[in-house]
């Protein structure tokens, strides 16, 4: 999370569509900046040559960027077959080149197909996984290679889109953690080669699946035109699948001092929850115990 003690109270949501060229972290900064934002964050990196859908959460709503971090994203990606670079991706160097076979749409169906369902998968050395307090790629970068375990992944639906030799563009739905990079080499080798990434966008995180993004050029117009707050949802957006548990001013006063509300819902089941006070006001959130007790995780402060 990034904080500046002379901004604003800015609170709410806005579906950057992060450019290429930029860390998510200067992404985000930009963000703030144009809105003069006190603090922000946002749910999950896009590696710099990256480009799309890049919430960043300002204000109160930075509270609520830890729960979406395990939301599913859906991709459109260009992988280029008959090369494997030091990165996975087209930043690095080339380090290997391979025959290409003759594909035809049926056999790169299939060999997609086989990545469909949860899946196992090896971390690139150039991510931000951490090794002893380490980004794996500072290692990376000092040719230092590290012993990585894979890790469980879910491809919950991918599709060729077009296959232009050497380019392959596919669609891909999956889970958090799952790394498109590899499995971008993976699928290339599935097909009889080698390959990396040459294009990477995200359409969407869960659950903006519908919305549309906003690029820094036109939120810099709307600060022109004093009209950023169109681009502002709600600091809860992110979190609309919670249910909403509503107060009495007298069980509101409590909540907001951080205690455990006794009896605060009946009949709902327990779990996490938003909470609500007098004339709608967005609380924070909570869990609710099967007991109806509301214990408190994040207070609002808006």
């Amino acid at each position: 999370m990034s904080r500046r003690s002379d901004g604003k109270d800015i609170h709410g949501i806005v579906l950057l569509d992060k450019p290429a060229g930029i860390s998510s972290n200067r992404a985000l900064q930009r963000v703030r900046g144009i809105y003069q934002a006190r603090k922000a964050g946002h749910t999950g990196s896009l590696d710099p040559f990256a480009t799309g859908m890049l919430p960043v959460c300002l204000g109160e709503a930075s509270k609520t960027a830890a729960h979406m971090l395990s939301a599913g994203k859906r991709y459109l990606a260009v992988a280029r077959l008959g090369e494997t670079t030091t990165t996975g991706d087209s930043e690095g160097e080339v380090i290997r080149r391979e025959p290409v076979p003759d594909l035809g749409k049926e056999a790169i169906g299939a060999a997609l197909a086989r990545f469909e369902g949860p899946i196992e998968q090896v971390p690139p050395m150039y991510s931000a996984l951490k090794h002893q307090g380490k980004p794996l790629y500072e290692y990376a970068r000092a040719g230092i290679e590290i012993e990585r375990p894979a890790r469980s992944v879910t491809i919950h639906r991918i599709e060729p889109v077009d296959w232009r030799a050497p380019l392959l563009t596919f669609d891909v739905s999956c889970s958090k953690g799952t790394y498109v990079r590899t499995l971008a080499e993976d699928i290339a080798g599935a097909l009889g080669t080698c390959g990396h990434l040459v294009s990477l966008r995200r359409l969407y995180t869960e659950p903006f699946t519908t919305q549309p993004m906003v690029t820094l050029e036109q939120l810099g117009q709307a600060a022109e035109q004093g009209t950023l707050t169109r681009y502002l949802l709600a600091v809860d957006a992110g979190l609309a699948d919670w249910p909403r548990v509503d107060l009495d001013p007298a069980r509101q006063e409590r909540f907001c001092h951080g205690n455990t509300v006794a009896n605060a819902a009946s009949g709902q089941q327990p779990g996490n929850v938003r909470v609500y006070g007098r004339q709608g006001g967005l609380l924070g959130l909570a869990e609710l115990a099967p007991d109806g007790g509301l214990r408190p995780r994040k207070v609002f402060n808006l």
